[in-house]
């Protein structure tokens, strides 16, 4: 009826929907409810969570984060007002390029893993994998090494091509952020992981190689999630005109946004620097290092 009132009289309106005239002016002066204006107040939260979180957090994150800032409120609250307001995280899609290219003349390391991706400390299994970033300019190949314990990104490289350049610096940079002792390095049996480069890199660094099933994803899931996640968080959300624009957004996402911030489900909705932070409160924070320039 307030919606229509400028071309309709309320006394027909009323006494079509059977309602009484004095009802409706009683109801469109009446101040709102203590529920609604609470509503209200957590929908603007919501709204600024969301937006922070460059509009991909979906109600579970949501609501670890409203958790995490002292707000007590149920999840299914969080998902109804997230619902009614239009709001929405975004959704994860496949990749079509294939990166993974087995070489038969390779000798590969044995799979220490078996798909066992658990670990009960920081540097004891890192996995590895290589996606691209499509560009109006051609393919920008991403190589990055995740740290399986608090799931953080401790290394990663860009490259034009699918050299094994790519993948020995996403290596050099975790193990000059880590300073590892020990830890399994596990990746597809790509020919960039089994070359003897690679091998050579390794030995020479103390890590254990370990590699699975060349192009199949569980052998390497939490690689793949990380790289699910950046594709339907950013990759599937722009369009990047140059290799270089998409290099420094890409580096933004993973040193700005992934490791300090993005709560992750499988470590208590926590950010991989917090829960790092959270069990190891006497770790200084590693320097955000300088995105590099492609070979």
């Amino acid at each position: 009826m307030r919606t229509n009132q400028a071309v309709r009289p309320i006394r027909v309106m009323a006494r079509v929907l059977r309602v009484s005239v004095s009802g409706f002016y009683a109801w469109r002066s009446r101040q709102p409810s203590k529920r609604q204006r609470s509503d209200a107040a957590l929908l603007r939260r919501i709204r600024t969570i969301h937006a922070v979180s460059h509009k991909t957090y979906g109600a579970p994150r949501v609501h670890a984060e409203l958790r995490a800032e002292g707000v007590q409120v149920g999840r299914k609250r969080v998902a109804r007002l997230m619902r009614e307001a239009g709001i929405a995280g975004v959704s994860r899609r496949r990749r079509t390029v294939t990166t993974t290219v087995p070489a038969p003349e390779h000798t590969s390391a044995g799979d220490l893993v078996r798909r066992d991706f658990t670990a009960d400390g920081p540097n004891r299994l890192w996995v590895a994998d290589i996606t691209f970033v499509p560009t109006a300019a051609g393919f920008l190949f991403l190589a990055v090494v995740l740290d399986a314990w608090s799931r953080r990104i401790v290394g990663w490289a860009f490259s034009h091509d699918l050299k094994t350049r790519l993948v020995l610096d996403a290596l050099d940079m975790a193990v000059a952020s880590r300073k590892p002792k020990d830890v399994i390095h596990h990746s597809d049996k790509g020919s960039q992981y089994t070359s003897w480069a690679f091998g050579h890199r390794c030995r020479a660094a103390g890590i254990r190689p370990s590699t699975g099933t060349a192009g199949d994803a569980l052998d390497n899931a939490m690689c793949e999630s990380f790289f699910a996640t950046l594709e339907c968080e950013l990759i599937d959300r722009h369009r990047f005109a140059t290799k270089a624009e998409a290099q420094i957004a890409v580096f933004r996402f993973i040193e700005g946004f992934y490791n300090p911030s993005r709560r992750y489900s499988s470590i208590g909705y926590l950010s991989p620097a917090e829960f790092e932070a959270a069990h190891q409160p006497d770790r200084a924070p590693t320097a955000t290092p300088k995105p590099e320039t492609c070979p």
